[in-house]
């Protein structure tokens, strides 16, 4: 994007005002808060002349005993204003904030996994969290101000000009000088913004980083480097505040100055004789207090400014979130329940992040009911091919077929439906028990049938022995079980969903023997009737699969079942050897 479309900010404010057409009842009302507001504080203003020529002059004495119910009607009505004014904004810049939060929640749950491999999560967050609430005080406090003070400028001109056009030209000497300056500050704010942006992103990665790794921190002592790691954001975000308030404590008194300067040019003008000929007390008091008044505008005007382009800047953050180009569908074929039948033909696959391809000419088919393991060195390429096959990732080259049909071919949700994935990192979400296994689905299970499945993912024996069983809360990620508990709450999930096709990424590696063992025989019964891709680090739990692909640095480098692997002496063996030599 260039540097001019980056220094305007009327399409981003335009677009912004465009979440606010569903909202139009509480924008009108607080309108016309504010233009109350400014009409109330320029009609005391113009009541300055008849209090002063008529009233405290002995013309009128009837002046002096109506002023007092006037003033408390008008402060009464500004307050009624104020309110009105401030509570509508804020109503409207809630919702505002509310619904871009919501599509950018959205939209990130639409983003490819590639896309989270180059954006770190706290960044992300960070635009939620932070750009969001800049975005509130732009589209309330910061209107309520723009608005309101503009209609008051606007007032307080209208009444110099009809009391003496000649006098208040002089406001109009000044005026350009200051819409310069504010554009100038505003530049530099906008600058200064997007920095603290990025800031406010290296704190939450930084402090979330520590939290999730907590425990290696105690482990290694490693409190000093993460202190000092966290002090250098953090300095960071000072430096950019600042540099914020440096703009705003030079930008608002250099304005009250030039304003001052009008008001002596007023001041010294009005000692000429033509013009006192012209003038009243009233009529000069009224000019004068309206001059001065106007420079309380002007400063909200500038302090506002602050708020005003972070906001614009924190808009243009989400704004380029939204337009980034999210995970592609472009299948249209629908998929009830796939047979079962996986065919990779020539697949190469290079990851967004790196040089080498993790994948080279793969190629194997796997038939309905049948179960295919995948064993190799860490880092060898075995749950890039799972991953592939659930489309986190699009092939670079070659094809991939379900069926006998591209899996681009389908639609991307009825093709993620037809698996079931069991991965070693397994997640689990703030909720109960229940609803973890019936995640996503909870209205389409019984509780009968959670149960069941959690029994013959072995699982049942320990969610029992928990105070509420099933509804049990289990706190982010199940902070509150065991690896092994975890692992196999996540096994009942894939049961429950009885897919056609069963990806198994390393399903046992945090069970312990007596565990692995009971659920070894539950996933042998489930893969009778099911197409298994069975990803293992412990052979052990291979051994009777239909097929076995050792898989090195991307590539198929020996195919065969366990026996005519172990009689060959191959690779395959070599890393049983190297796993049970020394049991």
């Amino acid at each position: 994007m260039s540097e001019q479309a980056h220094s305007s900010s009327w399409p981003v404010l335009k677009r912004l005002l465009g979440y606010v057409k569903e909202r139009k009842l509480g924008l009108v009302a607080a309108i016309i808060g504010m233009a109350g507001y400014a009409a109330v504080d320029t009609t005391f203003v113009y009541s300055i002349k008849p209090l002063i020529d008529e009233g405290l002059t002995g013309q009128d004495p009837a002046v002096l005993k109506w002023m007092p119910l006037f003033v408390i009607g008008i402060v009464f009505l500004r307050g009624i204003c104020t309110f009105l004014s401030n509570y509508c904004m804020a109503w409207v810049g809630n919702h505002v904030v509310m619904s871009l939060q919501q599509q950018v929640f959205g939209k990130l749950m639409a983003m490819p996994v590639a896309f989270f491999d180059r954006h770190n999560t706290g960044t992300l967050l960070s635009k939620v969290t932070y750009d969001a609430s800049q975005v509130s005080a732009a589209a309330s406090s910061t209107l309520v101000t723009l608005v309101r003070e503009g209609a008051t400028v606007i007032g307080l001109l209208g009444l110099m000009f009809y009391h003496s056009w000649q006098l208040s030209l002089i406001f109009f000497a000044v005026g350009p000088v200051v819409g310069v300056l504010i554009a100038i500050i505003s530049r530099r704010f906008r600058r200064i913004s997007r920095g603290m942006q990025d800031a406010m992103g290296n704190i939450t990665s930084s402090t979330e980083q520590m939290l999730k790794g907590h425990k290696e921190v105690l482990m290694f002592n490693g409190q000093r480097v993460e202190a000092g790691r966290f002090h250098g954001v953090s300095n960071r975000v000072r430096q950019q505040n600042m540099k914020m308030v440096a703009a705003d404590a030079i930008g608002t008194p250099v304005v009250q100055v030039i304003a001052s300067f009008a008001l002596a040019v007023l001041l010294y003008v009005s000692t000429f004789d033509g013009v006192q000929d012209s003038l009243t007390p009233g009529t000069f008091t009224v000019i004068v207090t309206s001059m001065m008044m106007l420079m309380r505008p002007l400063k909200s005007l500038t302090q506002v400014n602050v708020s005003y382009q972070r906001g614009i800047a924190a808009c243009q953050s989400l704004f380029g979130l939204l337009d980034s180009e999210g995970e592609q569908d472009q299948g249209s074929r629908p998929l009830t329940r796939a047979r079962g039948q996986v065919e990779f033909d020539r697949v190469t696959f290079r990851y967004p992040t790196k040089d080498t391809p993790a994948l080279k000419g793969v190629s194997f088919s796997l038939e309905p009911g049948k179960t295919i393991a995948l064993v190799g060195r860490s880092g060898s390429g075995k749950s890039t091919i799972a991953s592939l096959l659930t489309r986190f990732y699009d092939i670079d080259e070659g094809e991939i077929r379900l069926d006998g049909v591209n899996i681009q071919d389908y639609r991307l949700s009825d093709l993620r439906r037809q698996f079931a994935l069991v991965s070693q990192h397994v997640h689990l979400f703030n909720d109960s028990i229940a609803n973890n296994i019936a995640y996503a689905a909870e209205g389409e299970y019984s509780r009968e049938q959670i149960i069941a499945v959690a029994k013959i993912a072995y699982a049942d024996e320990f969610i029992n022995k928990l105070e509420r069983g099933y509804d049990t809360l289990i706190g982010e990620n199940g902070a509150s079980l065991s690896g092994g508990q975890r692992q196999r709450i996540a096994i009942a999930r894939a049961l429950l969903r009885n897919a056609p096709l069963l990806i198994l990424d390393e399903a046992t590696s945090a069970l312990d023997t007596e565990s692995e063992r009971h659920i070894q025989a539950a996933l042998d019964a489930l893969r009778k009737d099911r197409t298994s891709l069975v990803i293992a680090h412990r052979l052990s739990t291979i051994e009777n699969a239909d097929e076995i692909l050792v898989i090195d640095e991307g590539r198929i480098v020996e195919r065969g079942d366990h026996h005519s692997l172990m009689a060959s002496q191959g690779v395959y063996a070599q890393l049983r050897a190297i796993q049970f030599g020394d049991q």
